[in-house]
C-alpha cells in the first residue's frame, strides 16, 4: 500500500480564498482589503457573523430516526442514560417533528454549555432491552464563513478572558512539550487569528492521515487523544481535531470542538448506522465563529488508492463519497462547512450529573450500571432525505 503526504505549504503560501464567495477580499499582507484601485484599500466593518449571516445557499432536509438500544444486565439496582438529540437552538439547522418514544419516562437536561440531551433514570429495572428511539425532521443550512486575515486583529486581553472557557486543554488534548513546540514553530510570531488558524490547518495536514485510507496499517486512538495523533500521525476525526485543538490552546487561539454526524448521501434510505462526526470552530474578531473541517480535507489533499480493504470506509467517511483529489475541497473546510450535518452537541468532557467521572463526548449515547460507565448500547442512525 502506497502512503501519501500533502505538501502543506503550498497551501499556505497562496492563502487561497474560495468556496462560498465570502472571503469579503484578498489578503494584501498589511491589514487591508484590495477594492480594485491601485494604492487603495478598504476597512472591513467590525460585526461578526452569527445565525442566519452565517448561511450560504446550500440547504438540505431529512427525516431521521436515531434508536438506541440499551441491553440491562441481570441484577443492576440502578441504569442511568443520556442519549444525544438534536440542538433546536442551533442556527444552522431547524429542528420540526421531534418526538422520543421509549416504555419508560424520559426528560431532557441541560449542560452548562446549553447542550440538550435526552435523559433515562431505572431503578430495579428488568433485564433485557430498553429501547429509545427519537425521530425528527431536520433542514441543515450550509455554513460560509469569510477567512480573509484582513478583517480580523488579534483578540484583546479582555476578550481573551471572556472566552476563557474555549481556551481550556481537553483531558484527552494535554498541550505536551512536544506540541507546544510543533505550535509554536507552525505559527512563529504570526498573531492574526485567522493566519494562525490556516497555518495550523495545514500543518495537521501535514502531519496526520485519516486511517482509513491504510486500515491494514493504521487505527484511530479511539479517544481523541491529541498525544497519539502527535505520535502516530494518524487518526479519526476526534483525533485530527483533537490535535488541532491541542494546538490552538498552545497559542491561546480560542477553539471548540462541534459533536454531530453527517447524514451520508450513499446510506440514503438505508438500515445502517451513520456513525458520527466532528469539527472545529475558531474564533476571531470582527469576524465570529469560524468553522473548519480539517479531517475531511485529508482525504480531499491527496489521490486516495481504493482498494478492497478502503474502499467502503473511505466513501462512508465523507458526506458524499469520495471523488479523487480536490483541493478546491481542502480550502472549502476551512471557514466552510456542507448542508448534510446534524448539531449534536459542543464541547467534551461533558458533565450531565454522571458519577464516573466526564464524558469524552456523547454523538450516540452514554450509559451507567450502577454508578459505574458501562458498554451496554447501540446506536442506529438512519435517515431518509427530502427533495
Amino acid at each position: 500500500m502506497q502512503t501519501f503526504r500533502f505538501c502543506a505549504p503550498l497551501l499556505a503560501a497562496g492563502m487561497l480564498l474560495v468556496g462560498c464567495q465570502n472571503t469579503g477580499g484578498k489578503d494584501t499582507g498589511s491589514g487591508g482589503t484590495t477594492n480594485g484601485e491601485k494604492g487603495s484599500t478598504a476597512k472591513p466593518k467590525p460585526v461578526e457573523k452569527a445565525g442566519k449571516d452565517r448561511h450560504g445557499s446550500k440547504t438540505a432536509t431529512f427525516d431521521a430516526v436515531n434508536s438506541v438500544t440499551l441491553e440491562v444486565p441481570e441484577g443492576a439496582k440502578s441504569v442511568r442514560a443520556w442519549f444525544a438529540m438534536p440542538q433546536r437552538s442551533d442556527p444552522d439547522q431547524e429542528v420540526s417533528n421531534w418526538k422520543v418514544e421509549c416504555e419508560h419516562s424520559t426528560t431532557i437536561v441541560k449542560d452548562a454549555l446549553g447542550n440538550e440531551f435526552i435523559q433515562l433514570e431505572l431503578t430495579n429495572p428488568k433485564a433485557g432491552p430498553v429501547v429509545v428511539k427519537s425521530s425528527f425532521t431536520l433542514k441543515r443550512h450550509e455554513v460560509c464563513m469569510p477567512v480573509d486575515p484582513s478583517l480580523t486583529r488579534p483578540h484583546t486581553a479582555d476578550e481573551l478572558k471572556k472566552l476563557d472557557k474555549y481556551l481550556i486543554e481537553q483531558k484527552q488534548g494535554a498541550v505536551t512539550a512536544e506540541i507546544r513546540a510543533m505550535a509554536e514553530n507552525t505559527v512563529g510570531p504570526e498573531k492574526n487569528p485567522l493566519k494562525v488558524a490556516r497555518l495550523l490547518y495545514d500543518k495537521v495536514l501535514e502531519h496526520v492521515q485519516y486511517w482509513v485510507i491504510d486500515p491494514g496499517k493504521w487505527k484511530a486512538s479511539g479517544s481523541g487523544s491529541a498525544t497519539y495523533t502527535y505520535e502516530k500521525c494518524t487518526g479519526n476525526c476526534t483525533d485530527f481535531h483533537g490535535l488541532y485543538h491541542a494546538l490552538c490552546m498552545a497559542v491561546k487561539l480560542p477553539c471548540r470542538t462541534v459533536y454531530g454526524g453527517f447524514f451520508k448521501s450513499p446510506l440514503d434510505g438505508v438500515d445502517k448506522d451513520q456513525s458520527y462526526h466532528c469539527w472545529l470552530e475558531i474564533h476571531a474578531p470582527n469576524v465570529g465563529w469560524v468553522p473548519l473541517d480539517v479531517s475531511v480535507a485529508d482525504l480531499y489533499a491527496q489521490d486516495v488508492e481504493l482498494n478492497d480493504a478502503n474502499r467502503d470506509l473511505v466513501n462512508l467517511t465523507l458526506p458524499s463519497g469520495y471523488h479523487g483529489k480536490d483541493l478546491k475541497a481542502v480550502e472549502y473546510y476551512f471557514g466552510n462547512l456542507d448542508e448534510r450535518r446534524v448539531f449534536w452537541h459542543e464541547g467534551r468532557d461533558l458533565e450531565l450529573g454522571q458519577a464516573d467521572g466526564p464524558i469524552n463526548f456523547l454523538p450516540w449515547y452514554y450509559a451507567e450500571v450502577d454508578g459505574k460507565k458501562a458498554g451496554i448500547g447501540k446506536r442506529k442512525l438512519t435517515f431518509k432525505e427530502k427533495k
